[in-house]
């Protein structure tokens, strides 16, 4: 570990996966560092995280603030140099009104903004965006790959992709409006897919793509892809975009190549199929995948995405960040393995469904 750095860091959202290993990226780098969690009593919540604490002789402690209030951030930023803010409402299904998700994700984000900027010793708010804030809404892909200058077409988005989209242009409105002399600074993360090791066991909405293939709720694979990236790699950009000076005012699209999920069920076969897992590997034809979808919202969403590669590119965060992200193999390999590791999937004997 590295010398201890100065300033306490606050990390919004603690218990969440990409939080959680943010959390783990600064200990490790030796900042002492604040967490939100939405009940303190509820410490089974960040148990795994005051582990890493004691393991790598860090400093974190935790205090109670909601996205939905205005109780709890002016404790939360006291006396901290920098805030990543990643929480975000992420339902399990799309809610009736859409503000159930918009409205948290856009007044969560000014008030962690205004307190930050209210707290006199805060220089820079890294967010947590998404890649649906870049190329959701869009009847069919406009460039060979996306970058920072292309932005979603809001009246065309779903819920969630609208308020990652609404609540980064509300950051980024926020910052434009300061006064003059102001001290704040603001950088974005755009992650896109996001897999990788589980800290706890819950099952990430992201990585349900490879548990499907794992365990054969998916039974052949649909002509779907995504950009990769690793949730390790995720937390060592927030780092960077806190750190580096460059980082202020920009946004950085943080994604590994597109891959398709045929090559996806090809690399988890041929390293989990040893051990008893018979990972699909026949293609879902488009009606197959169009009945499904009556009855899985997951699958629904993923209709308009069928046949469609969407890339995106990292060029800018490995140029001024000196950012990477790990091979696709490595990825899909610890990805399921911590899903075996936390008992979320089985192996199982072949039969005749598996031929």
């Amino acid at each position: 570990m590295s010398s201890t750095q100065s300033g306490t860091v606050l990390v919004t959202g603690a218990s969440g996966f990409i939080a959680g290993h943010c959390i783990e990226e600064l200990l490790r780098h030796g900042y002492a560092v604040r967490g939100t969690v939405r009940d303190v009593a509820h410490t089974e919540k960040v148990a795994h995280l005051t582990a890493l604490a004691t393991e790598y002789g860090g400093r974190l402690n935790f205090v109670a603030a909601r996205l939905d209030s205005d109780e709890g951030w002016a404790e939360a930023v006291a006396d901290c140099a920098f805030v990543l803010h990643v929480a975000s409402p992420n339902p399990p299904a799309v809610p009736l009104d859409e503000d159930e998700i918009i409205r948290p994700a856009v007044d969560g984000t000014l008030r962690v903004l205004r307190a930050a900027a209210e707290s006199g010793t805060v220089s820079r708010v890294v967010l947590t965006s998404s890649s649906l804030a870049v190329n959701a809404g869009r009847p069919a892909p406009t460039a060979d790959s996306y970058t920072e200058d292309d932005w979603s077409l809001i009246e065309n988005c779903d819920p969630y992709a609208k308020s990652k989209t609404l609540a980064e242009r509300a950051a980024w409105k926020f910052i434009h409006d300061q006064p003059e002399g102001r001290r704040l600074d603001l950088a974005v993360v755009i992650p896109t897919l996001v897999l990788g090791p589980l800290q706890r066991p819950e099952v990430t909405t992201s990585n349900e793509v490879v548990q499907r293939l794992l365990d054969r709720s998916m039974p052949a694979v649909p002509n779907l892809g995504f950009s990769l990236v690793d949730v390790r790699d995720i937390a060592l950009a927030h780092r960077l975009a806190m750190e580096s000076p460059k980082a202020a005012g920009n946004r950085y699209v943080c994604g590994g190549p597109y891959t398709w999920m045929w090559d996806m069920a090809r690399v988890l076969a041929a390293e989990f199929g040893p051990e008893g897992f018979r990972v699909p590997t026949r293609r879902l034809p488009y009606w197959a995948m169009w009945l499904a979808a009556r009855f899985d919202p997951a699958l629904r969403l993923a209709l308009g995405y069928v046949g469609r590669p969407e890339r995106f590119s990292s060029q800018k965060a490995i140029d001024e960040l000196g950012w990477s992200t790990r091979p696709i193999e490595e990825i899909l390999r610890d990805t399921g393995q911590s899903l075996i590791d936390h008992g979320f999937v089985h192996p199982r004997r072949a039969g005749r469904a598996d031929l």
